[in-house]
């Protein structure tokens, strides 16, 4: 049965549903918040604080990820959903919105420990516009895997941080926001690509979705200028980049990437005015998705890397850059999910590794 809310109060219905229905009744139908921080100018400490919204589960869970010094960070909260769902608040995790599309309170209570690995209390403030990508669908065979919109944003992290009894201060980090909502089995997506680039003039953003053979399936992204101005569409993205040994070293993801330490390479945009953008980069691992399930045959491969930057007009700064997925002929070469685009056939097993 349908269920009429508080939310049903407000006009904002886009479906003839109470508020809470998705247009598509789907397990991994999420709504979700994205927060990652770190230097301008240097690769140091990566913080990431989620919160996400998943209504055919009637639950809502918060991630923290990243690295303090060389100790990676990570728990998971989670509690029940009934008619609470602008609560965004999940165990010690508390997300307020003091001004929309320009200033978000990033709160993590508690002593740091294996359930709270980083308390921090932070405020996030927008330094670009917001940009909204178009939707977005991936299928396999008639399945949808990926059907979603998505919102980024750069901007500037003060706070503080805490974890073990030391406490940290957070001056002008930078980093991106997400807000995204859809549909998104992540274990059935060949290979994704996100970028957030951030240096003096703005933010270089990117999200680029391929089938196993390179074929692209989705791209959508922007400069968007820290003078405030409108942001400026991506009309071309080109990717060259090359996973890293513990010796810097270019090496295969094989199926695991036990070996991998890091990423470097050139992407490329153009954007719709017509303006051409190499950017070079290196860096190494802010988040490793193998981490979550070693070895499980339907985790996902690669994750979030901190990245030092350099645009071809000379610009400098910093970058998280990720890059997972289950097959694909560059990054992943050797398959490792089931049911995956473009037909829903789970690939056969390489026994290389």
């Amino acid at each position: 049965m349908a269920r009429y809310d508080a939310a049903d109060e407000r006009f904002g219905h886009q479906i003839p549903e109470p508020f809470r229905n998705t247009v598509l009744h789907h397990h991994d139908w999420r709504e979700s918040l994205f927060f990652v921080m770190h230097p301008t100018d240097c690769l140091g400490d990566v913080y990431i604080l989620t919160l996400a919204n998943f209504p055919a589960r009637h639950e809502m869970d918060s991630l923290q990820l990243g690295r303090w010094g060389s100790t990676p960070l990570f728990a998971r909260h989670a509690r029940g959903v009934t008619d609470d769902h602008d609560a965004w608040n999940v165990g010690p995790v508390q997300i307020d919105i003091l001004e929309p599309r320009r200033q978000v309170r990033l709160r993590v209570s508690g002593e740091s420990g294996t359930d709270v690995p980083l308390a921090m209390d932070i405020t996030y403030t927008a330094r670009v516009q917001p940009y909204q990508l178009r939707r977005g669908t991936m299928k396999a065979g008639h399945e949808v895997v990926w059907d979603q919109s998505h919102m980024f944003q750069s901007g500037w992290y003060n706070g503080t941080v805490s974890r073990n009894g030391e406490t940290k201060q957070i001056e002008n980090w930078w980093g991106q926001r997400d807000h995204s909502w859809g549909i998104r089995t992540h274990s059935r997506c060949p290979m994704w690509m996100w970028l957030a680039i951030h240096v003096p003039e703005g933010m270089l953003a990117v999200w680029c979705w391929e089938l196993p053979n390179g074929a692209r399936v989705y791209t959508d992204g922007c400069f968007s200028p820290s003078d405030g101005g409108e942001p400026v569409a991506v009309r071309e993205f080109r990717h060259d980049l090359t996973w890293l040994d513990e010796s810097n070293n270019a090496t295969s993801y094989e199926r695991h990437g036990e070996h991998v330490r890091g990423l470097a390479g050139r992407v490329t945009f153009i954007l719709e005015n017509g303006r051409g953008i190499n950017v070079d980069a290196t860096g190494r691992w802010a988040q490793r998705y193998d981490a979550f399930n070693p070895g499980k045959p339907n985790s996902l491969g690669g994750g979030l890397n901190e990245m030092l930057v350099t645009t071809s007009d000379g610009q400098r700064g910093t970058a998280i850059y990720e890059v997972t997925g289950a097959w694909h002929h560059k990054y992943f070469p050797l398959p490792r999910g089931e049911r995956l685009p473009p037909d829903g056939v789970t690939p056969p097993v390489d026994h290389r590794a």
